[in-house]
C-alpha cells in the first residue's frame, strides 16, 4: 500500500466517454484487489462535474485454482457512455511467457497513455478506451498456423502473387491481450491486418470509372540500411452513402450459452444498435438467431421502423448449444428472398466463433458459402469474446463469403467497424482483386513480402478469372510492403548462381527496364462481371508517390507485428525502435488509432519483461 492510501485515479472524459487510467509507482507495492474496488465504486459525470457511484455489477468471485477475481461494469446503453466493462487490475508479470506454452492470464488491462505528444480531444475515445475483460481460457483458442513468407531469391523465383485482404481482426484480436499484460499467441498476428488497420495517405480516384488508384514508394528499411521497402498502396473510390444502391442485411446473431459473457453478447447488441444507427431509412434488415435450434427472430423489416428492430436487438439472451450450420443456412435463405434487382445483400455473422462443429461440417459450410456468394449473397463475420474464439473458422467463413472478418473487443471498435467504415464494409467497387509483383534480376537479389502468409496464390493464379480473391469497398485502402535486397548489397542472403534459373539474364532485362526494381501488376473485376481488368504500374528507387511519413508509419506497425511473431529479419530492431519510428511519424490522427497504437507498443515493452 502507499502509507495506506490507493494511487490517485485519474478520469477523463471526452463526447461522453469516461476512461479510468492509472499509474502505480514501481518501486511501491499496489493492493490491486482494493484498487479494483475503488476505480469500480467511482465514475465521474461529464455534465455535472460531480463524482457519483457507477452502476456496477460485481461477478461472483471465481475460486478456481490459479485463477483471480473478475470485477466488470454492466452494460452501459450506448447514448450514455462508451465506456465498456471495468478493467481487471492484476500486477504485470516480471518475465515474458514463452509463446509456444499456453498463456495465462494477468498484467495490465487499462490502456496508459505513456509518453509523447497526446492525441487530439476527439481522438480519445479510440487511444484511451477501455477494454473488454479476456476470458480465462486462452488455449481453447484455434487459430491457423502459417510459416512466415520466406526470403526469395530474384534469379530463382522473380514472381510474387497473393490476393489482397481488407481484414483487421488481428490487430483489434493483438490488442485485447496486450491489454492484459500479455503478448499474443504468435498465430495470432496476422501482420497485414495490423498494416491495414490504418488508413493512409494514398491517391485518391477521380471517378468511379477507374475504381481505385495504386501508389507506390521505396524508402530504407528502418530496422536494415542494407536494403530497402517498398509500399504499395491500393486506394477505393470513396462513394457516398446515399448513392450506394438499398442494402440488404441479414444479423445472424450466436447467442449460445457461451455468448453470456459481458463482452460478447452486451456488446454484440450495442455494437447492431451503432450499425443502425448508419444505415438509411430506406435499407432492410432482418434477424436470424442460433442457440440450439435456429429461427427467424425479425422478418425483413426497413430501417425506418428502428423501433421494432431495436425491440428484437435489446431482447436477446444467450443460452443453449451451438447449431452455426442451420443458422447459416437460415440466413442465407432469408437474404435471397430480400434481395431485388440492383439490391446489395450480405449476411453478418457475429459470434464468438465456437460452431462447435467437426472438419468435414467446416468443408461442407466453406463450400456452402462459396455458392451462395456466386448466388449474390455475400458473408462478414464480426467475432466477440475470448476463451474458446475459433479464428481459424471466422477466417475461412470471411474469405470465402468476399466478406469483412473483424473482432469487436471494445464498443470504439465497433463504432470504427459500423459507422465510419460503414460504407466501405457493405459496398464492394471491386472483387477478386490480385496482385502480382515481378521483380528485376538486374536491381534485386533478394525480397520478402510481409505478411499475406493466408493469401498467397499461385503464379498462374493471377490470369486465371476463376480464381477468387478479396474484394475492395468503397473508401478502403489496402497497403502491402516487400523488403527488397539490391544487387551488391552487404545484406545478400543468398550466394550468387553460376547459371541462374535459365529463364532470365541481365541482358534480357537491361534497356529500357534497367532502372525499375519491380513491376506492379493488379487485376480486378467490376462488380457483377466475370472478366477481370489489369491496371500496371513500374516501381523505381525514386518512386516516392506516397508521403515518406506514411511510410515509415507503416514500416512501424510492419515490425510491431513482425515482433510479435517473432521474426528472424528484424536484427536488433525491438519494440522500443518501432515506438520511437511511429512516434516521429504519426501525423495526422484525426481518430486517434495511431495514438492508441503508440499505447500497444509501451504495453508490449511492459508485457515482454
Amino acid at each position: 500500500m502507499l502509507n495506506g492510501h490507493l494511487p490517485k485515479a485519474v478520469l477523463i472524459s471526452s463526447a461522453s466517454i469516461v476512461t479510468i487510467a492509472f499509474v502505480a509507482i514501481a518501486s511501491q507495492t499496489v493492493d490491486w484487489s482494493q484498487m479494483g474496488r475503488y476505480l469500480n465504486q467511482t465514475i465521474t459525470s461529464e455534465e455535472t462535474g460531480h463524482t457519483e457511484p457507477a452502476p456496477v455489477q460485481a461477478l461472483e468471485p471465481d475460486h478456481r485454482a490459479g485463477q483471480e477475481h473478475e470485477t466488470v461494469l454492466n452494460e452501459t446503453p450506448v447514448e450514455d457512455s462508451l465506456l465498456v466493462p471495468a478493467p481487471v487490475v492484476r500486477p504485470v508479470p516480471e518475465t515474458r511467457a514463452k509463446a509456444q506454452q499456453p498463456q495465462q492470464t494477468g498484467g495490465l488491462l487499462s490502456l496508459y497513455s505513456g509518453q509523447g505528444a497526446s492525441a487530439p480531444a476527439s481522438a480519445k475515445r479510440h487511444s484511451m478506451d477501455a477494454i473488454a475483460p479476456v476470458a480465462t481460457l486462452p488455449n481453447r483458442e484455434r487459430f491457423s498456423s502459417e510459416e512466415v513468407n520466406p526470403l526469395k531469391q530474384v534469379s530463382q523465383d522473380p514472381v510474387s502473387t497473393f490476393s489482397i485482404d481488407v481484414d483487421t481482426a488481428s490487430y483489434s484480436f493483438v490488442r485485447s491481450d496486450l491489454s492484459v499484460g500479455r503478448l499474443p499467441h504468435p498465430d495470432a498476428v496476422r501482420v497485414e491486418e495490423m498494416i491495414n488497420y490504418f488508413d493512409y495517405a494514398y491517391a485518391v480516384p477521380e471517378s468511379r470509372e477507374t475504381p481505385f488508384s495504386t501508389s507506390v514508394s521505396v524508402v530504407e528499411t528502418p530496422w536494415n540500411k542494407h536494403t530497402r521497402l517498398m509500399q504499395i498502396g491500393v486506394q477505393g473510390y470513396k462513394v457516398p452513402l446515399d448513392d450506394l444502391p438499398p442494402q440488404n442485411l441479414v444479423f445472424l446473431i450466436d447467442t449460445s450459452g457461451s455468448m453470456s459473457d459481458v463482452n460478447k453478447l452486451p456488446l454484440l447488441q450495442q455494437s447492431f444498435r451503432l450499425l443502425l444507427s448508419s444505415l438509411r431509412d430506406e435499407d432492410e434488415v432482418a434477424i436470424v438467431t442460433y442457440a440450439g435450434s435456429a429461427g427467424v427472430l425479425l422478418e425483413p423489416t426497413k430501417v425506418s421502423d428502428k423501433e421494432q428492430i431495436l425491440q428484437k436487438i435489446n431482447a436477446l439472451t444467450s443460452g443453449g448449444s451451438t447449431a452455426g450450420q442451420a443458422g447459416l443456412k437460415g440466413a442465407y435463405a432469408l437474404a435471397e428472398k430480400m434481395t431485388g434487382e440492383g439490391e446489395q445483400t450480405r449476411v453478418i455473422l457475429a459470434t464468438d466463433g465456437d460452431f462447435n462443429v467437426g472438419l468435414s461440417d467446416v468443408d461442407s459450410m466453406k463450400k456452402y458459402v462459396e455458392e451462395q456468394r456466386k448466388r449474390g449473397t455475400a458473408l462478414s463475420v464480426l467475432g466477440f469474446g475470448r476463451g474458446n474464439y475459433n479464428d481459424e473458422l471466422m477466417q475461412t467463413l470471411a474469405q470465402n463469403g468476399q466478406g469483412v472478418a473483424a473482432y469487436i473487443d471494445t464498443l470504439s471498435e465497433a463504432r470504427k467497424v459500423l459507422v465510419d467504415q460503414v460504407v466501405s464494409s457493405i459496398s464492394m467497387i471491386a472483387q477478386d482483386v490480385k496482385i502480382q509483383v515481378e521483380f528485376n534480376l538486374e536491381t534485386v537479389a533478394e525480397y520478402r513480402l510481409i505478411g499475406y502468409e493466408t493469401r498467397a496464390l499461385k503464379t498462374e493464379d493471377f490470369k486465371n478469372d476463376k480464381v477468387d480473391a478479396g474484394d475492395i469497398g468503397a473508401g478502403h485502402n489496402v497497403t502491402a510492403l516487400y523488403e527488397i535486397t539490391p544487387v551488391g548489397s552487404p545484406a545478400t542472403k543468398f550466394s550468387d548462381l553460376r547459371y541462374g534459373n535459365g529463364t532470365q539474364t541481365p541482358d534480357q532485362v537491361s534497356g529500357s527496364y534497367s532502372g525499375e526494381l519491380a513491376f506492379v501488376k493488379l487485376r480486378y473485376k467490376t462488380p457483377g462481371e466475370d472478366k477481370s481488368k489489369l491496371v500496371t504500374t513500374p516501381v523505381t528507387s525514386d518512386s516516392s508517390d506516397i508521403p515518406l511519413s506514411e511510410t515509415l508509419f507503416a514500416a512501424s506497425v510492419a515490425s510491431f507485428g513482425q515482433l510479435l511473431k517473432g521474426s528472424d529479419y528484424l536484427g536488433d530492431w525491438d519494440f522500443s525502435a518501432a515506438e520511437k519510428l511511429a512516434q516521429e511519424n504519426r501525423g495526422a490522427d484525426r481518430l486517434g488509432y495511431r495514438s492508441e497504437f503508440l499505447t500497444l507498443l509501451r504495453l508490449a515493452q511492459v508485457a515482454e519483461r
